[in-house]
């Protein structure tokens, strides 16, 4: 149960400080506890960074694909819904920030190890849009290469959350309104 308390305090102090700003004492300090107890359940501060970074995407696939499997919408709206609905968990949830800012600004000494999580979460991403292209029923698409449209949507997506965190929530919106608007009109017009 302290563990989980630990992990919960870690995300948010990590989602809004980043791995050197966060420190353990506060960390221990919002959950209750003395610093030296923290060391009880985790290593050191990276191995705690670790077990909060695989929960994050754990959570993040989790609602990726429940989103996808949702069949109340139609291929497009599903596309153009997932990227609003990243920006609004980037803003609500302290899980997507966290794991939005560790995966463009990993600490440095664990950035090889996280780079990995990072593009076995884009590989099993960019497989899922696949999967949703070849499903599609929308016209025109079979005349499309599918794999050029899925990793497409995913530098729109990366733009977006480029804009999220250097620009800004209204800059973000504009920059996802302007992008989708030429992807849409690639894809289906």
């Amino acid at each position: 149960m302290t563990a989980d308390k630990i992990k919960a305090a870690a995300l948010a102090h990590f989602a809004n400080h980043g791995y050197s700003g966060a420190s353990l004492s506060g960390i221990a300090s919002d959950v209750g506890i003395k610093t030296p107890s923290i060391y009880a359940h985790f290593k050191n501060k990276d191995e705690l960074f670790l077990a909060v970074t695989e929960e994050a995407i754990a959570h993040e696939w989790e609602k990726a694909t429940a989103y996808f499997n949702d069949s109340s919408l139609s291929f497009k709206e599903k596309l153009y819904g997932f990227l609003q609905l990243q920006m609004e968990n980037y803003e609500q949830d302290e899980r997507a920030k966290f794991w939005l800012r560790t995966s463009f600004f990993p600490p440095e000494h664990l950035e090889e190890q996280l780079m990995d999580h990072v593009y076995s979460y884009l590989d099993k991403m960019e497989s899922l849009l696949l999967q949703e292209f070849k499903e599609a029923k929308e016209p025109g698409l079979q005349d499309l290469n599918i794999k050029y449209a899925a990793k497409a949507y995913i530098a729109l997506l990366d733009g977006v959350f480029v804009e999220m965190l250097y620009g800004g929530e209204g800059s973000a919106e504009e920059r996802l309104e302007a992008s989708w608007y030429m992807y849409e009109r690639a894809l289906f017009n």
